[in-house]
């Protein structure tokens, strides 16, 4: 039994996710209700990882914002500028899409219970007052701006601190860190039960009423993620980006496609950056960055799902009107993290552009509840990946015009 627990641990850890979604598929289609006992892996799992992100986040910007030295150059003006290109993009590139190819939607009942933003300014000043929030809540509610924002302010009045102080603060982030490692191993139990669940409960007969939709919405983000994000770090590192881009979204997308929460995936994020040798002051800071403000998947998922509603209902749009969509995708995206339900329900907000009423709006969200169950891993799966991807693309950048030697994946390296 030992020496099998010992074969199993030297398979690498994506090898062993894959092992368990294997075997979550074949519980769910064979013994679906004899096996209903593995959902709760899946749970423990999620919680686990979002339970501890917000420590992790908090300690680990503190420390590295405390030891920064002044004059110590980071990357973060250019992964910041990434962000937001990308997301600008992604926007764009789903108007296009829509355009290409268009979609109608049946729309009969709206999504109960939720209620969306009234403008682009509630988007903001949810934002803002989400930075003054008070560090327990923030911490409980896992609000990443407000634990950001003190982590930021509160490593910069420690700057000037006892070395016993910021070695105490070090010690917390290590050991923070190495809990994240233990639960990371777990991931191929907690995908496990995560699949079965997913398989179980939504099936995907439900999903067959709006493969077109699908289609084009699935069909821009692997188009981001394959042609749109490969071109973005070409222009930076001046190599074969797919090495990278591949390393990304195995290591980091196919957990954030599972557990479909960008907080959960911080943990595995971090663990990844390590694994590439990046800068750990940068990465503890623009990866939960990241998963509040880079979001090219919910981009698309607004741009998309606004389009479908504006051809249901016979508008005509101009190419200036879609371009003003594609901007506000863009913003909206940004703040889709300080709105409850995510990237949905910013869909009337962008809908508002072309006079289209509230209730009808709320028909087109509940379309993308329906179909959450791929569109919103598939979004996650982009965002998060894209997270590790600018941050190792803003640092290989800096190394390549310095002239060293850079790259942690064996096919990245240049002297």
């Amino acid at each position: 039994m030992k020496s099998l627990f010992h074969k199993w641990n030297q398979l690498s850890l994506v090898t062993r996710i894959i092992v368990g979604i294997i075997i979550g598929v074949i519980l769910a289609l064979t013994v679906p209700d004899g096996a209903k006992w593995v959902t709760i892996f899946g749970s423990l799992f999620v919680g686990a990882l979002k339970s501890v992100a917000p420590v992790l986040v908090l300690f680990l910007v503190m420390h590295a914002i405390s030891k920064h030295k002044s004059g110590q150059q980071t990357n973060m003006k250019s992964i910041i500028i990434l962000y937001i290109i990308s997301t600008f993009l992604a926007g764009l590139v789903a108007v296009v899409a829509s355009f290409i190819f268009p979609v109608t939607l049946t729309l009969k009942t709206g999504a109960e219970g939720f209620e969306p933003p009234s403008g682009i300014t509630e988007v903001l000043q949810t934002l803002l007052f989400n930075i003054v929030d008070n560090p327990v809540n923030a911490l409980i509610n896992s609000n990443y701006i407000g634990i950001l924002a003190w982590a930021v302010l509160l490593g910069i009045a420690l700057k000037h601190a006892p070395d016993s102080t910021k070695n105490m603060l070090a010690s917390f982030s290590d050991a923070i860190s190495q809990l994240v490692k233990w639960i990371i191993n777990l991931a191929p139990l907690g995908i496990m039960g995560l699949v079965f669940e997913a398989l179980v409960t939504n099936g995907l007969s439900a999903l067959l009423d709006y493969g077109k939709l699908l289609l084009v919405l699935l069909g821009c983000m692997f188009f981001i993620a394959l042609v749109v994000n490969p071109i973005i770090v070409f222009i930076n590192i001046r190599q074969n980006p797919y090495p990278l881009v591949f390393r990304c979204l195995k290591e980091s997308g196919i957990t954030a496609f599972f557990t479909r929460s960008s907080a959960a995936n911080i943990p595995v994020n971090m663990s990844l950056c390590e694994k590439l040798d990046l800068d750990k002051d940068t990465y503890s800071v623009s990866i939960p960055l990241g998963a509040t403000i880079n979001m090219a998947g919910a981009a698309v998922t607004i741009s998309v799902l606004t389009l479908a509603a504006v051809n249901t209902l016979g508008i005509e749009v101009d190419m200036g009107t879609a371009l003003i969509l594609s901007v506000l995708s863009a913003i909206s995206a940004c703040g889709a993290s300080g709105v409850a339900g995510g990237s949905l329900l910013l869909i009337p907000l962008a809908s508002s552009l072309f006079g289209i009423s509230n209730d009808v709006a709320m028909q087109v969200v509940a379309v993308g509840f329906i179909i959450g169950v791929l569109q919103d891993s598939c979004e996650t799966a982009l965002n998060s990946s894209s997270d590790v991807l600018y941050t190792a693309t803003a640092e290989y950048a800096k190394k390549r015009k310095e002239g060293k030697r850079y790259g942690g994946t064996g096919s990245l390296s240049h002297k």
